[in-house]
């Protein structure tokens, strides 16, 4: 009897989990519901060996388990995922690592990816809008294709959304800011500019959000990298 493929990937992924990991990812803020306790680079040898499939990922997301959703984000086809399967996969972002993993290994490659980064700035639910900042900085670093003009109408984005206070919406925020502004120098200098207006708004997360990316924008290491590149 032919075994299904998506049972076949759940059994592979059962064989490599190790449930000692579970309160290891619990305690760094991983939502262990549905977990197995399977290790990033264990889902990324498994990816390989599968290779790109848009049909085993749309299987492997409806189980609903943990890792065979962080799978199923890193062997869809970026041209075959639509923008409605976006939206209905952000909508179940559950835990920080699925959010980032889904948005660096996948969303960014779309031709969605900036419209949706926009889009998804206006939620509410703490993981949703992480997963547009999260998509500002995977596609600062992965997109060579685009120009600078997305990521200049980001930050006006990023500052809309400095005050708040969720850690991991901020964190995000300060991620995408950091990451445009290490794309280029002319991108660098904005980014740079932006950090300044936000430090000045009154809110804690705003504050640490400037003073965390000047930090690392205005360094040595950044300014000469980005200077090699001119």
């Amino acid at each position: 009897m032919e075994i299904d493929p998506v049972q076949g990937v759940l059994r592979e992924l059962e064989a490599a989990a190790d449930p000692n990991r579970l309160p290891g990812m619990t305690r760094f803020g991983i939502a262990t519901g549905r977990a197995l306790g399977v290790s990033v680079p264990d889902l990324r040898r498994m990816a390989r060996t599968i290779g790109p499939n848009h049909r085993l990922a749309l299987g492997l997301w409806d189980t609903t388990v943990h890792e065979a959703r962080m799978l199923a984000g890193m062997i869809d086809e970026p041209s075959r995922v639509t923008a409605s399967q976006m939206d209905a996969w952000v909508r179940d972002f559950d835990s920080w690592d699925l959010c980032d993993q889904v948005c660096s290994n996948l969303f960014d490659r779309t031709r969605f990816a900036f419209g949706k980064a926009e889009q998804w700035s206006r939620r509410k639910p703490e993981f949703e809008k992480r997963a547009a900042f999260a998509l500002m900085a995977a596609t600062a670093v992965h997109r060579k294709d685009a120009g600078d003009e997305p990521f200049e109408a980001f930050l006006p984005l990023i500052r809309a959304s400095a005050t708040d206070e969720r850690n991991y919406v901020k964190k995000a925020v300060n991620w995408a800011l950091r990451q445009i502004g290490k794309r280029n120098a002319h991108l660098n200098r904005l980014a740079i500019a932006m950090a300044g207006e936000i430090r000045a708004i009154d809110s804690k997360a705003a504050r640490w959000i400037a003073s965390d990316a000047l930090r690392e924008l205005t360094s040595e290491a950044v300014l000469s990298r980005l200077d090699r590149r001119r």
